[in-house]
């Protein structure tokens, strides 16, 4: 591995540090201990996240550069050292994914039958079924454009698959130059009726552009694909008079961005490749930084890796994870007691995926929403799944009469549009939509209940690490706690009102929130244990988290390390922290875990000299969570709930098959069990009743031998193209 580059010896690069992320993703794609559909969307995934990275981080870069922005990050590195050291890394991780998927799981794919075809090897039966395919379905939607002096080039719009196709017309014996766009609306991979076997959408039109071009001479066709900047650009410093106005607005400039990436299928001749660069210049602002051939990728004879999910998906149990069941929360397994009489008596913790989100989270507002008591319900919303439980029940409190209010978070990245279309659709059925605070994204997960009971007016209170959403529920790991404490419930209504109206709050009661006063609680919270290093008393902190990027925080943890505090991170994505540096970091550690499920639980332990501290929450350690995102962590007070935040940790800190150890030098090494012990993983950890053997005990039950997997039925061809960012963050 080669170190990453820096300036400052005590910061890691930002970006730089992402892409080892998605080189960790593209390792379990490579790992051959993982099944193999597995290995497939481990390499879809890889391929969404680099999408992402380029239509954000480096189009953010690329716009520093272009303004003259001499401003560094923590690490030193200008925005062009940046860009150069970049590219480096990216096309060896495109070369090994290139490698991945057409010597190894594309062969792979095939031992097990599932087959993507050339149109030209195809038998005659499959030939006539995709020809009569190509006729009904795809040739309609098909526009060739022809580019000429009377023909200006046309626009193309962001990843999107695109045809390059060179002809000579036989006449005048003329070269010339059109673009066929593949069709988003269509799916991917072409059934040819042969089980499980697929071509390729763009091949199929490659083979058929005679029906395009009736008449010419087609001499060639490649495969392009541009990438556009994609951030929305709401100012922090003008509040927008209609915050919704104004994100349709930028979604529809957002089309237009500036091509940061061209992506051109291996083979493509090279006067095509600048013809297509030199067409995408010259369809640019002037004041943006011109394509090069440092943002010309050939990743291989496939572009949009994203689109193999589906392929991952099919119905070959034998190649995929054994499902996992969720358990139902043994508090809330007697279905004659509402959910409302047990949280009175015990607050309830629960742990997803092990710990079923339909039977604790959604039951929590779906009861809400037909309990008779309820007067009102409030949540946040950051990324949802529209048409599930949770939005119907919101839908159907307000139809009862009830009070239901609900923050969207319009700027959820890529799911504007989504959020925007269900928001109203809320709005439609009486709930009381808002979009949050002018300059501050609403990342917090938050759901609060207003009861009316016998002894007055109870508030019930939802806190959690992830999102309401169904599908990721069942793929990320996180928390959530369901109390109906009069200070946390206190503490949740004021944080209501200053989001759906005005207010000037500083203090809170029990939770910390962001950006009130989480960075002050955090940084007192490590200087405390600091303070107990430097008197002997050790000093211990266990963080989990996504991300480990702000500075002052990193400086406080360098700090503490150097009075004796034993630091341990769970660092899934970034981190510009170096451990292990002797005089800075020696006493810090930092563990990555990339497996199976998404770890997106947000954990922090302060050991408190001897009476440890626990908290959860939405919040990572980064400058935009802590000072321009409105999040909420909570304390954990229940010494069983402590047993078993506890053993979450120490799961992850014991983890050899799927943890990676930062090196000083910003470099990963993946852990490996030591000879004749057995793999201890958090993918493949099993729990029984949700926590282990008995909820008391708190204790997690391994699985250390081969996983069995059974037989099932033959595959089924995908219906579409899946959109899957489960590594988004």
């Amino acid at each position: 591995m080669i170190p990453l580059a820096s300036k400052n010896p005590a910061f890691l690069n930002r970006e730089l540090s992402w892409l080892e992320f998605n080189a960790r993703v593209l390792h379990e794609a490579e790992d051959e201990r993982t099944p193999l559909l597995e290995r497939v969307k481990f390499l879809s995934i890889y391929g969404s996240n680099l999408d992402e990275f380029f239509m954000v981080r480096v189009a953010g870069l690329r716009r520093q550069l272009s303004a003259g922005v001499l401003q560094t990050p923590s690490d030193g590195l200008t925005p062009a050292e940046q860009l150069d050291l970049i590219d480096l890394r990216v096309r060896e991780l495109d070369a090994r994914a290139r490698s991945l998927l057409h010597g190894t799981l594309l062969p792979a794919l095939a031992d097990v039958g599932v087959r993507v075809l050339d149109p030209r090897t195809l038998e005659d039966d499959e030939r006539a079924a995709i020809g009569t395919y190509y006729e009904d379905t795809v040739f309609p939607v098909l526009t060739p454009l022809a580019v000429d002096p009377g023909h200006p080039f046309p626009y193309i719009s962001n990843l999107s698959l695109s045809l390059a196709v060179e002809l000579r017309d036989p006449e005048k014996g003329d070269i010339r130059f059109a673009r066929v766009k593949v069709p988003k609306s269509l799916p991917r991979w072409v059934p040819t009726g042969r089980p499980n076997s697929f071509v390729a959408l763009e091949r199929l039109i490659a083979a058929r552009l005679d029906t395009l071009f009736p008449g010419m001479e087609i001499l060639g066709a490649w495969t392009f694909r541009i990438t556009r900047y994609s951030d929305l650009e709401i100012s922090h410093t003008e509040e927008p008079e209609d915050l919704l106005a104004t994100i349709e607005e930028q979604l529809f400039q957002r089309r237009f961005g500036e091509v940061v990436r061209l992506e051109v299928e291996e083979g493509t001749p090279a006067h095509l490749q600048e013809l297509l660069l030199d067409e995408i210049r010259g369809s640019e602002a002037p004041e943006m930084a011109p394509l090069t051939s440092r943002e010309l990728h050939i990743p291989g004879p496939m572009l949009d890796l994203s689109d193999l999910m589906p392929l991952s998906s099919l119905d070959f149990p034998e190649h995929r994870e054994p499902p996992l069941i969720p358990a139902v929360p043994p508090e809330l397994r007697d279905t004659t007691r509402s959910i409302f009489d047990v949280v009175r008596e015990q607050e309830i913790l629960v742990h997803h995926p092990f710990d079923s989100f339909g039977a604790s989270v959604e039951t929590f507002i779906e009861s809400a929403a037909r309990d008779e008591h309820v007067l009102a319900i409030k949540m946040t919303l950051y990324r949802t799944s529209g048409d599930g439980a949770i939005v119907q029940a919101l839908t159907e409190a307000a139809q009862r009469g009830k009070q239901v209010a609900v923050l969207v978070e319009l700027q959820a990245r890529f799911d504007e549009i989504n959020n925007i279309a269900w928001a109203r659709t809320l709005e439609s059925f009486g709930v009381h939509v808002v979009y949050g605070l002018p300059g501050l994204k609403t990342h917090t997960k938050t759901a609060l209940v207003v009861r009316k009971e016998a002894d007055g007016i109870r508030r019930y209170v939802h806190i959690g690490t992830g999102n309401y959403n169904t599908r990721t529920a069942r793929i990320y790991t996180d928390l959530g706690l369901i109390t109906c404490d009069e200070a946390i419930g206190a503490d949740i209504s004021e944080l209501f009102n200053s989001l759906t109206g005005y207010s000037r709050q500083r203090e809170y009661r029990r939770l910390i929130v962001a950006p009130v006063n989480m960075r002050g609680r955090i940084m007192d919270l490590i200087t405390r244990e600091t303070a107990h290093g430097r008197a002997g008393r050790g000093g211990r902190i266990i963080a989990k988290m996504n991300a480990l990027v702000d500075s002052q925080i990193i400086e406080a943890l360098y700090e503490a390390s150097q009075a004796g505090v034993e630091i341990d991170l769970i660092i899934r994505g970034i981190c510009c922290l170096r451990p292990g540096v002797v005089g800075l970091s020696e006493r810090i550690r930092v563990i990555s875990i990339i497996g199976r499920f998404l770890e997106h639980s947000r954990i922090w332990m302060f050991g408190n000299d001897g009476a440890p501290e626990y908290y959860f929450g939405s919040a990572d350690w980064m400058p935009r969570n802590l000072d321009r995102r409105v999040e909420v962590v909570t304390p954990v007070e229940h010494a069983l709930f402590k047993k078993r935040l506890q053993s979450v940790l120490e799961v992850c800190l014991a983890d050899n098959r799927q943890a990676w150890d930062l090196q000083p030098d910003g470099t990963y090494v993946q852990r490996h069990p030591e000879p004749g012990r057995g793999e201890r993983a958090t993918h493949r950890m099993l729990l029984r009743d949700s926590w282990g053997g008995s909820r008391e005990s708190g204790a997690f039950v391994f699985e250390t031998s081969a996983l069995r997997r059974e037989g099932g039925a033959p595959g089924r061809p995908p219906s579409s193209t899946a959109e899957f960012r489960a590594f988004a963050g």
